[in-house]
């Protein structure tokens, strides 16, 4: 028997295939610019809330630390990059988020 997720009636009942996540959409014409910071040690601990997928060679993680809430953008094509909007109230980055992985800002 390979992977399942039950035995025991002497069927085996099949994993579903791994997780695909979310892609951002491409950007728009006339898209919203981020601006982009580089990354600074504000906090000891960081909780990434959602992400992006990891297939991309850009992945954007929605963060969370010190009751405040930022973006991550991380490049991994050659050397990796990484920077960071400002951290903003969830009512004020959320939006953000949104306009991001539908392609209305890059």
């Amino acid at each position: 028997m390979g992977d399942c997720a039950a035995k025991g009636s002497g069927v085996d009942i099949p994993l579903p295939p791994p997780y695909h996540g979310i892609h951002v959409g491409p950007a728009w014409d006339g898209h919203e610019c981020i601006t982009w910071l580089v990354p600074t040690p504000r906090s000891d601990r960081v909780r990434v809330r959602r992400h992006t997928c990891e297939c991309r060679p850009t992945i954007y993680e929605l963060c969370q630390a010190g009751g405040l809430l930022f973006v991550r953008r991380t490049e991994r094509e050659g050397e990796v990059k990484v920077h960071e909007t400002e951290r903003l109230v969830s009512a004020r980055i959320e939006p953000l988020w949104t306009k991001l992985l539908t392609g209305e800002a890059r």
